[in-house]
């Protein structure tokens, strides 16, 4: 049994099962097991399944999937991450097409296309990254594209490269607060990713940008609003915010379980500081509803 704080409890009360909130029934199997059919047949990966989403049985039921390409095997070590971590094979060629493929079968109008880290790669996979964006593009010329993208080590060639390929919204998450980058993404950095979206800001001023954090590591909530401020002053559009839960038992265990209410507060916030969208809850995760965020973003100013 998990036992972590519950935020805003008495002290001695601070140990607890899973909270009501985080209880998601999983009913609809026949989805779930119907697409990833389709995946497979296709060799292809998605972040709902290897991250162990705790929305993937609606989402799937939606006929919604955030396509994880590059591989199922990332090369660094984050604390945080259910996704297998080693030595990479290499890339599959034809790995756009059939990324492109799966979206025209599925009818997307928003597509989201993530990857894992590619560390031994010179580019860090972004010409495959821009390789599936322009493939899903010619297939589905109506659709929105979503890129949710690695820092590529602070390659601004790089993340000019998926920048200019045509995709509609630029995502990169900072996914925690400065303090906590050494423990949580230790070969990442909190400047760097904040580098990233101030670039994408600058070389597509008109696109929008996004970035997401998890709760529950240890912040606190000063932190996460200053990490909201960071975010805002290199002008980006969305952010999301949602509970880390431990995916594996390896993994970084859960500090605490934040309340709703507190998520209903940090959205307060991010909008009071100019943020178009914030999508924050317990089961927010950075591409979940992407295509309803983005409408909401889509409609201020």
């Amino acid at each position: 049994m998990n036992l972590v704080q519950i935020h805003g409890t008495d002290p001695a009360r601070r140990l607890s099962r899973l909270p009501s909130w985080l209880r998601k029934s999983d009913t609809n199997f026949r989805a779930l097991h119907d697409l990833k059919v389709d995946l497979r047949r296709r060799g292809l990966h998605t972040v709902c399944e290897s991250a162990r989403c705790p929305n993937i049985h609606e989402c799937f039921a939606r006929k919604a999937a955030t396509f994880m390409i590059l591989g199922n095997v990332c090369t660094r070590t984050c604390g945080f991450c259910a996704v297998p971590q080693g030595v990479p094979g290499s890339l599959q060629r034809q790995e756009p097409e059939h990324v492109a493929a799966m979206a025209q079968r599925m009818a997307l109008r928003h597509v989201v296309i993530t990857s894992v880290n590619r560390d031994d790669l010179p580019d860090g996979g972004s010409a495959h990254f821009a390789a599936t964006v322009r493939a899903v593009k010619r297939a589905l010329p109506i659709a929105r594209v979503e890129v949710l993208v690695p820092d590529f080590l602070g390659d601004l060639d790089a993340v000019a490269r998926v920048l200019d390929s045509g995709c509609d919204v630029f995502n990169h998450n900072v996914e925690t607060v400065e303090r906590l980058y050494p423990r949580v993404r230790p070969q990442a950095g909190y400047g760097r990713s904040l580098g990233v979206l101030r670039f994408a800001r600058i070389r597509a001023p008109h696109m929008l940008t996004k970035s997401g954090l998890m709760a529950g590591l240890g912040e606190t909530s000063d932190e996460v609003k200053c990490l909201l401020r960071d975010l805002r002053s290199v002008d980006t559009d969305i952010a999301t915010i949602g509970q880390y839960l431990q995916p594996r038992r390896r993994r970084l265990r859960v500090e605490e379980y934040v309340r709703p209410e507190v998520f209903e507060r940090y959205r307060e916030y991010g909008e009071s500081i100019g943020f178009r969208a914030v999508f924050s809850g317990p089961l927010v995760r950075s591409s979940y509803m992407a295509e309803s965020v983005e409408a909401q973003a889509l409609s201020r100013p």
